[in-house]
């Protein structure tokens, strides 16, 4: 694998990983369902820390096969967890904040 592909790689795998708290409602998509309908925020936000942690595996996965593993500091986890929840907006806009068919709207005086 080149290592452009390798890093458009990672950058799927991120972008599918920071979405899918979002739209569902199982545990790591494999796990049962919430039982009130809809897994809390809360939970979201777990799931979302623990994929960004299998990604960031994968990726040193990735950069140990390639060559020799670099070594980071703080600004590098600060700026890819932030790039994680960007990452993450369209989940999260098309849970909360896209009105779903059949909703209704309360009409404007």
């Amino acid at each position: 694998m080149t290592q452009t592909a390798a890093i458009w790689l990672v950058i799927a795998a991120a972008f599918a990983a920071a979405n899918l708290p979002f739209l569902s409602d199982r545990w790591l998509i494999v796990g049962p369902r919430a039982r009130a309908g809809a897994k809390p925020f809360g939970m979201r936000l777990v799931e979302l820390v623990l994929l960004y942690f299998i990604v960031g595996a994968l990726a040193l996965l990735i950069e140990n096969r390639a060559g020799q593993i670099a070594p980071q500091k703080w600004e590098f986890y600060a700026v890819t967890g932030a790039l994680f929840i960007t990452l993450a907006f369209p989940g999260f806009v098309y849970r909360y904040l896209v009105r779903r068919k059949g909703a209704t709207v309360a009409e404007e005086p």
